[in-house]
C-alpha cells in the first residue's frame, strides 16, 4: 500500500502575519471518496476488496505458467484491487491529516492502515514472483496486447529485482511496519501538531508562530524564533529516540536488501541513477558561494546589518509596504499564470476551486506545510495548504495546483502507471511557480515592489535548491553516523548547524539555540532522502522554462503537457529529450544554476 503525497519543500516562512481578513478560505470534501469513516459505503467497499484479495491469492505459485492473455488479466485485477485500496488509504490519510490532534482520526488512521497492510501481504506474491520469472519469459508474456499495456510498470518493478527477498521476509517487513515506522512517524506527527510556542504573550501552534518569521519587524521575527526554539528544545529528547529508531530500522532494512548506501534505496524508487543525483549535489554545493553566500550578504545590507540573525532569512525588505493576499486575488493571479501558458491547464486549476479540492485554512491540529494527494485515477486529487496571505502563499499554491494538474494528466494511465518518480513529480509543480512568479513579476507597478518579488523568488529558489541539498547532505551524515551507534542529540544539533553555515554561509550568526531546528523537518522521517527531489524539480525547471522563454523548441506548450500526460509511462531521459535536454549531463544542472545566478546579478544591478 502507497500512501504519497508529494510535499512543498519544507519552510519556516509558511505565510504572513496572522489575524488578517483574507476572505473565505475553502474547505475540501472529501465526501467525493467516502461519506463518513463510519459510512456504509467505506464499510461495504472495504468487504468487497478484501474479498477480491483473497480470491486473488489463488495465483499465488502460477504467475510462471499463465500465458500472455491471462498475465494481463491478472495484472488488471492487480490494479484494480490496488486502486481501490489507494482510495481507501488516501481518504484515511486526509481526513487524519485534517486535524492530526484528534485522537478518533488517528485510531482510524491507524486501523485502516493497519487492514490495508494485512491486505498488501496477501498481494505481496504478485510482484515478486513476476520478479523471479526469467526474462525471455517474461518477455514472451508480454507480447500479448493485454499484457503489452502494462510494459510500463514491469519494466520499473524490474528495478528492484535484486534486492527483493524471500515472500515470508517481504511479509514480515509489511507486517512489522505497522508497528514500526508507521507508529514512530504518527507519534512525530501528532508531537508536532500538538506542540506550541511562548511567543511574547500569546500561546501559537507552530504553524503559526513560524509564520511570524516572516513579519516586517524584527522583534516579532525574534520572539518567534525565540519561542519556536524553546518549544522545539523541550521535545528534542523524543525527536532523537525517534530520528535514532527510524534511522536504524532504514539500516537494517537496506542491509537484508544490500543496498550500497542509504540513499541507494530511493535513488532506486526515484529511477534515477547515483550519478545523476551526485553530479546535481555537487553542482548545487559549487554553487553556494556564488548563490546563497552572495544573495544573504546583499540583503544584511539591505537590512542595515553587519550579519544577519538567523530570524531574519526570511524578512522581507524594509523598503516595500506589507500587503496580506486575499484569497480572491491568490485564485486570480494563478489562474491568470496558468491560462497565459495554456488554457487546457488554466481549466483544470479552476476545476480544484470549484469543487472543493482545497483546504486553505491554518487551523490547530492541522497537518503542517502544503501538498497535492493525488489519491487514484477514479477520483481526483485534494490539496492541503495553511494560507495566511503572503506573496510565498501564493506561490505554494501555484506549486501545489501544478502537483494537482500534472496528477489530473497522467490519471488516465492508470494505478499502476499514472505515478511519477518524486524527481519528477516536482517538475510540473515548480514550472507553476514560475509561470506565477512572471506574471506577479509583469504586474508589478514599482521598481521598489519589482524588487521585492525579485529577492522573494529567489530566496524561494535557495529554500528549494540549497536549502533541499544541505537537507540532504545533513540526512546522509545522520544515516552514516547511525551505523557506528545511537547518535546523542548534541551530535544531531551539531551536524545540523554544520550543515547550516556551509550552505548558508559567513553572513549569518546563528546563535546556539537554532541548533535544535532540525526537529520540524517532517521529511527526514516521513520518506528518507526525500528532499534532493526538490533540487532536482527546481533546476530541472530553470533549464525547461529558460527553453521556453526563448521559444528554442517549437510547440513547447504540447510538448509540456504530454510530458505531464505521460505519467510514470516514461523515464526523465524520454520525457526530456523533446526539449532537447540530458539530466545526465552534468552542464544540465550547472544550467539551472545559472538561472538563480543571474536572478541575483538583476538583484545587484538593482542595488
Amino acid at each position: 500500500m502507497i500512501l504519497h503525497s508529494p510535499h512543498s519543500p519544507p519552510k519556516d516562512d509558511p505565510g504572513s502575519a496572522a489575524n488578517m481578513d483574507l476572505g473565505l478560505l475553502p474547505e475540501w470534501d472529501l465526501r467525493d471518496l467516502y461519506s463518513a469513516p463510519d459510512g456504509p459505503d467505506l464499510k461495504a467497499e472495504f468487504t468487497a476488496v478484501e474479498t477480491r484479495a483473497v480470491a486473488f491469492e489463488s495465483f499465488r505459485g502460477g504467475i510462471a505458467q499463465l500465458d500472455g492473455e491471462a498475465f494481463g488479466r491478472a495484472i488488471a485485477e492487480y490494479e484494480a484491487i490496488s486502486e481501490t485500496m489507494g482510495k481507501i488509504g488516501s481518504y484515511a490519510q486526509l481526513h487524519q491529516a485534517g486535524d492530526q490532534s484528534d485522537a478518533e482520526r488517528g485510531r482510524f488512521y491507524q486501523d485502516t492502515v493497519e487492514r490495508l497492510t494485512t491486505l498488501s501481504g496477501k498481494l505481496l506474491f504478485f510482484t515478486l514472483e513476476i520478479n523471479r520469472l526469467e526474462d525471455d519469459a517474461l518477455a514472451a508474456k508480454m507480447k500479448h496486447p493485454a499484457a503489452a499495456h502494462y510494459a510500463p510498470w514491469v519494466r520499473d518493478l524490474r528495478v528492484s529485482r535484486a534486492h527483493d527477498l524471500s515472500d515470508d521476509l517481504e511479509r514480515l517487513f509489511l507486517d512489522k511496519s505497522t508497528t514500526a515506522r508507521t507508529t514512530w512517524v504518527r507519534l512525530y506527527d501528532e508531537t508536532l501538531a500538538g506542540t506550541r510556542a511562548q511567543v511574547d504573550n500569546a500561546t501559537l501552534t507552530l504553524t503559526e508562530a513560524l509564520n511570524q518569521l516572516s513579519d516586517p519587524k524584527e522583534e516579532r521575527r525574534r520572539a518567534a524564533a525565540k519561542g519556536i526554539a524553546a518549544a522545539l528544545t523541550e521535545k528534542v529528547p523524543l525527536f532523537t529516540l525517534i530520528t535514532n529508531v527510524l534511522a536504524k530500522d532504514k539500516a537494517i532494512e537496506d542491509e537484508w536488501r544490500k543496498y550500497p548506501r542509504p540513499v541507494s534505496s530511493r535513488n532506486q524508487a526515484n529511477l534515477v541513477e547515483d550519478e545523476v543525483v551526485e553530479a546535481l549535489v555537487t553542482a548545487a554545493k559549487d554553487s553556494f558561494a556564488s548563490t546563497a553566500h552572495r544573495y544573504y550578504a546583499l540583503k544584511a545590507k539591505w537590512l542595515g546589518k553587519k550579519k544577519l540573525e538567523y530570524w531574519d532569512r526570511n524578512a522581507p525588505l524594509p523598503t516595500v509596504p506589507h500587503r496580506d493576499v486575499p484569497w480572491s486575488e491568490a485564485k486570480a493571479t494563478v489562474l491568470k499564470a496558468y491560462g497565459n501558458f495554456s488554457k487546457d491547464l488554466s481549466s483544470i486549476v479552476e476545476e480544484f476551486f470549484a469543487k472543493s479540492w482545497i483546504d486553505a485554512p491554518a487551523r490547530a491540529g492541522k497537518a503542517s506545510g502544503a501538498f497535492s494527494h493525488p489519491t487514484v485515477p477514479s477520483a481526483h486529487p485534494y490539496i492541503l495548504l495553511n494560507y495566511l496571505g503572503s506573496t510565498r502563499d501564493v506561490m505554494t499554491l501555484a506549486h501545489e495546483l501544478g502537483h494537482g494538474v500534472h496528477q489530473v494528466l497522467a490519471a488516465p494511465q492508470g494505478q499502476l502507471i499514472s505515478s511519477t518518480p518524486l524527481t519528477l513529480a516536482e517538475t510540473a509543480s515548480v514550472f507553476g511557480e514560475m509561470l506565477t512568479f512572471q506574471q506577479l513579476l509583469a504586474d508589478a507597478a514599482t521598481p521598489a515592489e519589482r524588487r521585492a518579488l525579485l529577492a522573494s523568488k529567489v530566496e524561494d529558489m535557495l529554500n528549494t535548491v540549497v536549502r533541499q541539498i544541505a537537507f540532504h547532505e545533513f540526512e546522509r551524515q545522520v544515516h552514516d553516523a547511525r551505523k557506528d551507534g545511537e547518535i546523542s542529540s548534541e551530535r544531531l544539533c551539531e551536524i545540523w548547524l554544520s550543515v547550516q553555515k556551509e550552505s548558508l554561509g559567513p553572513a549569518f550568526n546563528f546563535e546556539d539555540e537554532y541548533k535544535v531546528y532540525w526537529t520540524y523537518i517532517s521529511h527526514f522521517l516521513h520518506v528518507p532522502f526525500y528532499v534532493y527531489a526538490y533540487a532536482f524539480g527546481d533546476c530541472l525547471v530553470n533549464t525547461l522554462y529558460n527553453v521556453y522563454a526563448t521559444k528554442a523548441v517549437p510547440g513547447f506548450e504540447q510538448k509540456y503537457l504530454e510530458m505531464l500526460k505521460a505519467g510514470g509511462k516514461l523515464r526523465h531521459k524520454e520525457l526530456l529529450a523533446p526539449f532537447g535536454l540530458d539530466a545526465s549531463d552534468p552542464g544540465f544542472w550547472k544550467r539551472g544554476m545559472k538561472t538563480l545566478e543571474g536572478f541575483i546579478d538583476q538583484l545587484e544591478k538593482m542595488d
